[in-house]
């Protein structure tokens, strides 16, 4: 964070940027953001992964895909754990459409016997 201060500082120090695309602080920090929205996409995708493996798992052994209390209890931890930025209604509101995301991509590649 210590360079993306002195970025700051000097961009201060120059002046007022006129476009935005050419300010450096806001370069790095557009940077930033999109590296971790690769990272959030790649996590994504992992779950996704991950999630197939449960499914067809419990398929094979005759279990319901989808189990409300693990869903419940896993909010409930996330939500001990969030230290913000992240409001606890955010934090509902974005786990529920991973969940309901989740659901609907891993149903595309699910056998049809699978019920």
């Amino acid at each position: 964070m210590e360079a993306l201060e002195r970025l700051e500082t000097a961009s201060l120090l120059r002046g007022t940027v006129t476009d935005p695309n050419s300010d450096p602080t806001i370069r790095q920090l557009r940077a930033q953001i999109f590296e971790n929205d690769r990272r959030l996409i790649d996590a994504l995708n992992v779950r996704l992964h991950l999630v197939s493996r449960v499914r067809h798992y419990k398929a094979s052994r005759g279990f319901a895909f989808v189990d409300r209390e693990r869903e419940e209890w896993m909010l409930r931890d996330l939500l001990s754990v969030n230290a913000g930025p992240l409001s606890p209604d955010g934090l509902r509101e974005i786990y529920a459409a991973i969940l309901d995301l989740t659901k609907r991509e891993v149903s595309r590649d699910a056998d049809p016997h699978e019920g």
